[in-house]
């Protein structure tokens, strides 16, 4: 994304985020919102007020494959919307899409997460 961080010397922040079916993916690409569960909702929040960038990077659970990621472009608030049709997810947000493509997990083996006991990231 072009857009101008407005916290240029704060950290970059990743967030795997894992839906349960492509429809939510697809809707999130077509609208530009995603909503989460309440239990993600204050850390992705809190990374959105204290780094200068949050990208998500998106995978159907079971898939094998991310399926792109995105840009959380702002935070989480209080409405929900009836697209996910589901009431177990809260507020909705705004992303903005950089790459909408599936991608193997293959393609990041030699990616390992240092807060998740240096396992792979899929």
């Amino acid at each position: 994304s072009k857009s101008p961080s407005p916290r240029p010397n704060m950290p970059v922040r990743y967030f795997i985020m894992k839906s349960s079916n492509l429809q939510n993916i697809d809707i999130s690409q077509q609208k530009g919102i995603w909503s989460t569960t309440p239990s993600n909702e204050r850390k992705l929040n809190r990374a959105f007020w204290e780094s200068s960038m949050v990208y998500l990077i998106f995978s159907v659970q079971g898939s094998g494959h991310f399926q792109g990621f995105a840009r959380m472009a702002s935070e989480i608030g209080f409405e929900q919307s009836q697209d996910w049709g589901s009431s177990v997810f809260g507020g909705v947000f705004q992303v903005e899409w950089i790459r909408k493509e599936s991608i193997p997990f293959q393609f990041a083996h030699h990616l390992l997460n240092p807060w998740n006991d240096n396992k792979k990231v899929q």
